[in-house]
């Protein structure tokens, strides 16, 4: 049997409780049932991301792949659906699925990180490049982002009447007026959902191959937000941090083939999202993320 990483195993009792520990509790006889299903045997050491384990195998053959196990979550139940509609194309390949363990047996790649690069303009023009590429038709069934409109604005109202002074008005009503105007409006197409240089690892098939999909259905420049949030601890020592923010964001859009302008928008929107999450939370990220809101509206 496997052993699971105890790192892994505190972090998801203190996020999960009980459910959490039960889980984890019968992790390892649910990998060995599924490594004898899939015919494969364990080649390398167990790691883990935030809410699954990954089991390096060889599938009958010899071929590399791993085993990922997550915990049950709504977020992660559309993630094999993704991959199944990529059929690799810029993203792992899916061999097989148990949705009921969540679990996929997926293409291995390799174990450097985009984010490793340390070139920002290069990791946003990876970034943009796989969006254009997993910018296909989503199938039925997929969430959308635009049934989440509603839920979006009414959070924005309740959070501005929690911490009425925290975000500039101007700034809650441009992410709010991107709710209205782009948000129910989204198209049927295939997003990440969480596109950042972490979820982008190395490959030897491709040069970079994404990971960690949500599986969305709606605008690809959403994940310019998503992008521009991981980042965001690049730019605090930025001298023109607005002038940062819109090259970055810029660079991103041409190479995804997206608008700028709706690329702008959405990250400001995700900016206002983190600066109250952060206040909720007391999180001192709060202050960076108004200010980055704040430069972003009405550019």
């Amino acid at each position: 049997m496997i052993a699971v990483p105890e790192e892994f195993a505190r972090e998801t009792v203190a996020r999960e409780g009980e459910p959490g520990a039960a889980w984890l509790e019968g992790l390892p006889g649910t990998v060995d049932e599924l490594l004898a299903r899939w015919g494969c045997v364990p080649d390398g050491e167990v790691t883990h991301g935030a809410v699954g384990v990954i089991v390096p195998v060889r599938r009958p053959g010899g071929d590399a792949a791993v085993l990922k196990v997550s915990f049950p979550h709504p977020g992660n139940v559309h993630e094999p659906d993704a991959f199944a509609v990529w059929g690799g194309r810029g993203a792992v390949v899916l061999h097989a699925r148990d949705d009921d363990r969540f679990a996929m047996l997926l293409e291995r790649a390799g174990t450097a990180q985009l984010a490793d690069s340390g070139d920002l303009d290069g990791m946003v023009t990876v970034a943009g490049q796989l969006s254009r590429v997993l910018a296909v038709p989503a199938p039925p069934g997929l969430p959308r982002l635009r049934d989440r409109a509603d839920a979006w604005e009414e959070e924005l109202r309740e959070d501005a009447a929690a911490f009425p002074d925290a975000v500039p008005r101007r700034a809650r009503e441009a992410a709010v007026a991107t709710v209205r105007e782009l948000g129910r409006a989204q198209p049927d197409t295939l997003v990440h959902g969480d596109l950042h240089p972490r979820n982008i690892l190395s490959a030897e098939r491709e040069p970079w191959l994404a990971v960690d999909p949500k599986g969305y259905a709606g605008d690809p420049a959403y994940d310019g937000g998503t992008l521009l949030k991981s980042l965001a601890p690049l730019f605090v020592d930025a001298e023109d941090l607005g002038g940062e923010l819109r090259r970055v964001l810029d660079l991103f859009a041409g190479a995804a083939g997206l608008d700028p302008g709706r690329a702008r928008r959405w990250a400001q929107f995700h900016a206002v999202q983190t600066a109250y999450w952060g206040l909720r939370h007391g999180s001192p990220s709060a202050g960076f993320a108004t200010h980055v809101a704040e430069l972003l509206t009405g550019r």
